[in-house]
C-alpha cells in the first residue's frame, strides 16, 4: 500500500503535467481561431463546467467579497489572454518561465529573510540566460512583454486568491464565470462564428479539461493532503515541464543556456516554497 502522501503527490504532478500539456496543445490550434479565440474557448468552456459542478449561485457573497472576486476573475481572463499571446512569439517554456516570476516575486517580496537573496539571485540568473538561443541572443520583445504582463496578472491573482479560497469552489466558479463574461466576446471578435463550430468547440473542451478542470480538481485533492511547501515544490517544475511539452508537442528546441535558465528559475521557485512560512 502506498504511503498516504504519495497519492496526493502523484495528483499534484498529474495536475502540473495536464496544465502544461494543455498549454502546448492550445498553441496548435492558434491557426484556427487565434490566440484570443483559444483563450475564450478555455475560459468559456471551463466556466460552464465549473458552474455545473459547483453551482456558484448557491453561495451568498458579501459586499466586501465582491471586489476580490471581480479582480480574481479579471486576472484569470487576462492571464490566459496574455500568456497565449506570448506563446505566439516565444517558445512555451520561455513564456511560462517568465510568467512564474509573478507569483515568485510576490512570495519573495512578502518576506524579509536574508536567505531569499539566494532565490532572487537564482531567478535573475535564469532571466539573463533565457534570451540565449541557438542562433542569437535575443527574444521577440513583443512575446516577452506579453509574458511579463501575464506574470503581473498572476501575481495579482495570487493576492486575491486567498480571499476567494475562503469561499471555496463556488467562489472559484464565480470568478471563472466573470472571466468568461469578457473573454468570450474578445475571442469572438477575433475568431468570429468559427469559434462555435463543433470541431473547434471539441478542441476547446479538450483544452478546458487539460488546462483548467482536471488541474483544479487534482489540486483540490492534493492541497487537502499535502503541506503547502511540498505542493509548491512540485509546482516549481512548471517551467521545465512546459519546456518539455513544447519540445515534444510543438518541436520547440531550446539551447543549453536556455535550459539552464529554466532550471535556475525552477530552483528559485523551489527555494521560495521550502523557506516560506506556513
Amino acid at each position: 500500500m502506498m504511503p498516504s502522501t504519495q497519492f496526493p503527490m502523484i495528483a499534484a504532478f498529474a495536475s502540473l503535467l495536464s496544465l502544461q500539456v494543455g498549454a502546448a496543445f492550445a498553441k496548435t490550434i492558434f491557426p484556427l481561431v487565434g490566440t484570443d479565440g483559444v483563450a475564450a474557448l478555455r475560459i468559456g468552456i471551463s466556466a460552464l463546467l465549473f458552474v455545473v459542478l459547483f453551482q456558484p449561485w448557491k453561495v451568498k457573497l458579501s459586499v466586501s467579497q465582491w471586489p476580490s472576486i471581480v479582480i480574481y476573475g479579471a486576472m484569470i481572463g487576462l492571464m490566459n489572454l496574455l500568456i497565449y499571446r506570448a506563446f505566439l512569439y516565444i517558445p512555451v517554456g520561455i513564456a511560462i518561465s517568465i510568467e512564474v516570476l509573478g507569483p515568485l516575486g510576490i512570495s519573495l517580496l512578502s518576506t524579509k529573510r536574508r536567505t531569499d537573496i539566494i532565490w532572487i539571485f537564482c531567478a535573475l540568473i535564469g532571466v539573463l540566460l533565457l534570451p540565449f538561443n541557438q542562433t542569437d541572443t535575443t527574444l521577440n520583445i513583443t512575446g516577452v512583454i506579453y509574458a511579463v504582463l501575464a506574470a503581473i496578472c498572476w501575481g495579482l491573482y495570487i493576492k486575491t486568491a486567498s480571499t476567494v479560497s475562503q469561499i471555496g469552489s463556488k467562489g472559484v466558479a464565480t470568478g471563472m464565470l466573470i472571466a468568461a463574461l469578457f473573454m468570450v466576446p474578445i475571442g469572438t471578435v477575433q475568431a468570429g462564428l468559427s469559434l462555435f463550430t463543433p470541431h473547434v468547440l471539441m478542441l476547446g473542451l479538450i483544452i478546458a479539461l487539460l488546462s483548467s478542470a482536471i488541474p483544479f480538481l487534482l489540486d483540490m485533492y492534493a492541497l487537502k493532503r499535502l503541506p503547502r511547501s511540498i505542493f509548491g515544490v512540485l509546482m516549481s517544475a512548471s517551467p521545465a515541464v512546459s519546456a518539455i511539452a513544447g519540445a515534444i508537442i510543438l518541436n520547440e528546441q531550446l539551447s543549453t543556456l536556455q535550459w539552464l535558465g529554466i532550471v535556475a528559475i525552477s530552483l528559485a521557485c523551489i527555494g521560495a516554497s521550502l523557506t516560506k512560512k506556513s
